[in-house]
């Protein structure tokens, strides 16, 4: 039988929640607009490891999509963190 979790905690929850969802979309912003738009000119001097490919080229194609990937895993191990030290498990 769960219990419904008092307000104060209620609300430490969703602020814990909103700060996480704020924090790693400013992150995937920043990799998939910044790497792969405003700064692929000057990422585009460097090239990925054994390939031709230039590092702007790349973000722009594959690294916000695999950063996408990395973040939503992150964002499910630290709402589970969350949500255990809220006792919402």
């Amino acid at each position: 039988m769960s219990m419904k979790p008092s307000a104060d905690v209620a609300k430490r929850y969703w602020a814990a929640n909103v700060r996480l969802v704020g924090i790693l979309l400013s992150i995937w912003a920043l990799v998939g607009f910044g790497c792969g738009i405003l700064f692929a000119p000057w990422l585009n001097q460097f090239r990925l490891p054994l390939t031709s490919y230039p590092l702007g080229f790349w973000f722009a194609q594959q690294g916000a999509i695999l950063v996408f990937v990395i973040l939503v895993v992150v964002y499910v191990v630290l709402m589970d963190r969350i949500e255990h030290d809220a006792h919402l498990d």
